[in-house]
C-alpha cells in the first residue's frame, strides 16, 4: 500500500473512529488500524489485560497531515572550555553529549543495545510487525507503552523529543497514544528509506538518554565507567543497555540493587540470542556492577578556575561569534559541541587561586581579588576572588564576579587610590613636563577653587590634601616611590586634570564626570582589578593599550574554526614615556620601595609597582608587573550586598584590621607576592627599556583662570576632600587616600 492509499484509509478511519466503550471496541479498533496499514495479524496474542481496560485514545485528522520525513537536525552537544595549554576547565550544556561515530562503539556494546530493545533490527524493515502492533493494543488498552517498538521508531521519539523547542511540542513527543504511534511509523518508514540501519544505530546510541544527566554513549561510558566506548566491556555494556528502558529505576547510582538485576537480564538475553557464551553470562552476572563514575559538572562552580570560567562565558554571550542575539549564543554555547580555547594559563590559575584564600577567608567582610593579564596582547591569564561561587551565603559563596567590570560581573568596582598617580605621571610626561619636575611638598596643602578644570571646562572647588609618607622637596621619581599626595596635587593642576582623566581612559578606565575633581589622582574612581591589569600592562607593553581578551579561539562540533581572537591594541603612550614610567615604578620593587620593604614584592626578574589605598580605606591595591605579564591584587571591604565598606574594623583570616594597618604595600602587597614568587618561575626575564636622557622642556600651558597666582612650590588650591598617603592616615571627605 502506498503511503497516499495508507493516507485516504487512516483518514476515513480517524473521522469514524469514537471513544471505545469496552474491550471489544479496543481490540476492533487495533485490527482495523492493523488492516488499513496492510498487516495482517491473524497470529498475534493480544494480552489479557486489555479486556480489563477501559479507556482509549482517539485518532486525530492531524496525524495523517504530519510531515513524513524528520529533521535530521543536530542534536544537543556538550562544549568543552579548555585553558590555553588544552587542560579542560568546563562543560556547558543543555544535555551532556558528544557524538561518537558506530566504529568508536565496542561491538559488544551494539550487540547488548541490540538484544535488549531490538534483537531483530538488522532483519525486520522500519517497523518490528508484531512489536508494534503489540505497542497500539497496550497504549489503547492501558495508556501505557510496553516494548514493541523498533530502535527506528525509538530513535523518532528521541529525535522528536531532542528537537522540541516548546513545552507542548515535547509533550506531543512523548504523549501516550495511539495518534504518537502512526505518527512514529509513517516518520520512521520514511526515515529508513533514506538511512542505512548502521546509521540509525549510530544516531540511536548518540540520542538515547542513559541517566543521571548522560545522553548519548559516549557521555554515558565515560560517566559510570570512565572509560572510551569503544573499551566498554561485556559487563558494563550490559549495564548501559538496561539504562535505555527505564534511566531513572535503573540508575546505578541511586538504585544499584535494580541496576543490578537489569544488567543479569541483558546478559541472560544475550546469552539466549548467542550473543556471548552461557557460562559467560553466568561469570558476569555474578560481579559488580564495577562502576568508576567521571562526573561532567555543568557550567563553571567549582572548577579551577570559576570566576575566569564565568568571564569567558559571559564575554562570549556578548560577543557576536555565536550568534546575532544572546538567546543565539546562549543556544551555541550549550548545545554547539563547541571547543573553546581560553588564555586561561592553569599554572598562574592556581597560584593565584592560592594566594587569594590564604589571605582572605569566604566569610570575611572582605574581598581579596587578583587579575592576571600578559602586556602587548591583552591574553587574560587568570582571574581569582576569596569568596567562592556559589549561592550558599553561610559558607561566604557569591555569584558576584568582583574581579572584572560591572559588565560582566556585576560588581560596581572600588577606588583604586594612589594606583591613579601613574596615571598623572603618563599626562605629565606626554605634556612635557620633565621627571625631574619638583614641588615642595608639604604635610598638607590647600589646592583653592579653580586650580583644577574638569574636561567640560568646569572649574573645581577647595580640595586640601595631606601627606603621610614626608614632606619635602619632591620630583617625579621621589614623589611617586613615597607617594607624596601633596606632590600630586600639583602636578595633577601643572599636567592638567582634563589630560590626567583622558590618560586615564586611553588605558581603558572609564570616568564618570563626577569624578573630574581634583582628588582624581588619588583614586576616586572605581575599578575592577582586570581594569587596572590592562591599565598597567600599558608601560609594562612599552605604552600599548590592549583591551582585555578572554578566548583564544573558538572551534566548532566538526572541528571547523568559528572565530580565531585575535588581540585588540593601540598605541596610547611613547615608547619613551612607558619606559620612563617603568624605571619610576621599578624603585617599589627595590630595597627601600614601599613593596619590597613592607610587603616582601621583590622578584628575581625585572619587575614595577605602584601601592593604592583608596579613601575611607574601603581598598587597598598592589599594582605590580614585568615586561610579561601585569598583576593586580586588591583587597577590600564589602558589605553582605557586595557593595564597598571601610577595611578598618574588619577581620581577614583571623587578623583585625584597625585604621592604621590598612596599607596597599601591607595587605595587598604580600597577596600578590604569594603568588608572583611562583609565577615569576613561568615568565622570561626581561628587562624594561631604558629610560631616554631627558632635557627639560617647557610644559604645555594648561588653561588657568585670569585670577590664578599659585605657583609650582604646591601654593594651589583644589577641590573637594583630604587625600593622605602612608599607612592609615586617611581624614574624612571624597578622595581621601592613604597609600604604603
Amino acid at each position: 500500500m502506498s503511503w497516499e492509499e495508507l493516507r485516504a484509509s487512516l483518514r476515513q478511519t480517524a473521522q469514524r473512529e469514537k471513544r471505545h466503550d469496552g474491550p471489544l471496541s479496543i481490540i476492533g479498533t487495533m485490527a482495523l488500524l492493523s488492516a488499513v496499514a496492510g498487516i495482517l495479524v491473524a497470529a498475534i496474542f493480544i494480552p489479557g489485560t486489555a479486556l480489563f481496560a477501559s479507556t482509549a485514545n482517539n485518532v486525530s485528522n492531524d496525524i495523517v497531515n504530519l510531515p513524513l520525513e524528520l529533521d535530521d537536525q543536530p542534536s544537543a552537544q556538550t562544549t568543552r572550555l579548555l585553558a590555553s595549554n588544552g587542560d579542560l576547565i568546563a562543560y556547558f550544556y543543555e544535555e551532556n553529549r558528544q557524538d561518537i561515530p558506530l566504529a568508536k562503539i565496542s561491538p559488544v556494546m551494539q550487540n547488548a543495545i541490540l538484544s535488549i530493545e531490538d534483537a531483530r533490527f538488522y532483519e525486520h524493515g522500519a517497523l518490528d510487525l508484531k512489536g508494534t502492533l503489540r505497542a497500539l493494543v497496550n497504549n489503547a488498552s492501558e495508556g501505557q507503552t510496553q516494548g514493541g517498538s523498533s530502535i527506528t521508531q525509538q530513535l523518532v521519539k528521541l529525535t522528536l523529543v531532542s528537537q522540541a523547542t516548546t513545552k507542548k511540542q515535547r509533550m506531543a513527543a512523548i504523549k501516550k497514544s495511539t495518534a504518537r504511534k502512526i505518527r512514529e511509523l509513517k516518520l520512521a518508514i520514511k526515515y529508513e528509506e533514506t538511512h542505512t540501519k548502521k546509521e540509525i544505530l549510530e544516531r540511536y546510541l548518540n540520542l538515547a538518554y542513559f541517566g543521571d544527566s548522560a545522553y548519548g554513549i559516549s557521555a554515558a561510558s565515560y560517566h559510570y565507567f570512565s572509560v572510551s566506548p569503544a573499551k566498554l566491556n561485556v559487563r558494563q555494556a550490559a549495564t548501559l543497555a538496561g539504562l535505555v528502558k527505564n534511566p531513572v529505576q535503573f540508575d546505578p547510582r541511586i538504585y544499584p540493587e535494580k541496576a543490578l538485576a537489569r544488567r543479569n537480564t541483558v546478559l541472560a538475553v544475550m546469552a539466549r540470542l548467542g550473543k556471548i557464551s552461557e557460562a559467560d553470562a553466568k561469570r558476569y552476572q555474578a560481579a559488580p556492577l564495577g562502576l568508576k563514575v567521571t562526573k561532567f559538572p555543568n557550567g563553571c562552580v567549582s572548577t579551577v578556575a570559576e570566576f575566569s570560567c564565568d568571564y569567558v562565558r559571559r564575554y562570549l554571550l556578548r560577543t557576536s561569534a555565536l550568534g546575532a542575539t544572546v538567546a543565539d549564543r546562549q543556544r551555541a554555547l550549550e548545545r554547539g559541541g563547541l571547543t573553546i580555547k581560553s588564555n586561561i594559563d592553569v599554572r598562574m590559575q592556581k597560584a593565584v587561586n592560592k594566594a587569594v584564600s590564604e589571605t582572605v577567608a569566604p566569610k570575611d567582610g572582605a574581598i581579596g581579588a587578583m587579575a592576571l593579564l600578559e602586556p602587548g596582547t591583552g591574553k587574560v591569564k587568570g582571574l581569582a576572588q576569596s569568596k567562592p561561587m556559589g549561592n550558599n551565603k553561610k559558607k561566604g559563596q557569591s555569584f558576584i564576579n568582583f574581579t572584572v567590570p560591572k559588565t560582566y560581573g556585576d560588581s560596581g568596582g572600588f577606588p583604586a587610590g594612589s594606583t591613579f598617580k601613574m596615571f598623572t605621571d603618563a599626562a605629565a610626561l606626554k605634556q612635557g613636563i620633565d621627571v625631574g619636575q619638583t614641588f615642595k611638598s608639604p604635610g598638607k596643602i590647600t589646592m583653592r577653587p579653580g586650580s583644577y578644570f574638569a574636561c567640560n571646562g568646569g572649574g573645581t572647588s577647595i580640595w586640601e590634601p595631606e601627606n603621610s609618607t614626608g614632606n619635602g622637596t619632591f620630583n617625579m621619581y621621589t614623589g611617586t616611590r613615597k607617594s607624596v599626595n601633596t606632590y600630586f596635587a600639583q602636578l595633577e593642576k601643572k599636567a592638567g586634570l582634563c589630560n590626567v582623566v583622558r590618560a586615564a581612559e586611553s588605558m581603558g578606565i572609564k570616568v564618570p564626570d563626577r569624578d573630574q575633581v581634583g582628588p582624581f589622582t588619588l583614586g576616586v574612581t572605581n575599578v575592577s582589578p582586570l581594569d587596572m591589569a590592562a591599565a598597567y600592562a600599558v608601560p609594562a607593553s612599552g605604552g600599548m593599550y590592549c583591551k582585555p581578551l578572554p578566548i583564544d579561539s573558538i572551534v566548532d562540533s566538526n572541528g571547523k574554526t568559528i572565530r580565531k581572537f585575535r588581540p585588540n591594541c593601540e598605541r596610547v603612550m611613547s615608547k619613551d614615556d612607558a619606559a620612563q614610567i617603568n624605571d619610576i615604578l621599578r624603585g617599589v620593587q627595590e630595597p627601600g620601595g614601599f613593596g619590597y620593604d613592607l610587603g616582601g614584592t621583590g622578584l628575581s626578574i625585572p619587575s614595577a609597582a605602584k601601592t593604592g589605598t583608596a579613601q575611607d580605606n574601603q581598598s587597598v591595591w598592589y599594582a605590580g608587573y614585568t615586561p610579561k605579564l601585569a598583576a593586580m591584587a586588591m583587597i577590600a571591604g564589602v558589605k553582605k550586598n557586595g557593595s564597598p565598606k571601610s577595611l578598618a574594623g574588619v577581620t581577614i583570616n583571623g587578623r583585625f584590621l584597625d585604621f592604621h594597618t590598612v596599607g596597599g604595600s601591607s595587605l595587598a602587597g604580600p597577596m600578590w607576592a604569594k603568588a608572583m614568587h611562583v609565577i615569576e618561575d613561568f615568565l622570561p626575564s626581561v628587562q624594561f627599556d631604558a629610560p631616554p636622557e631627558r632635557q627639560p622642556t617647557a610644559p604645555k600651558k594648561v588653561k588657568k583662570p585670569a585670577n590664578d597666582d599659585n605657583t609650582d612650590t604646591g601654593n594651589a588650591t583644589d577641590g573637594p576632600g583630604n587625600g593622605t598617603d602612608g599607612p592609615g592616615n586617611g581624614t574624612n571627605g571624597p578622595g581621601n587616600g592613604t597609600d604604603g
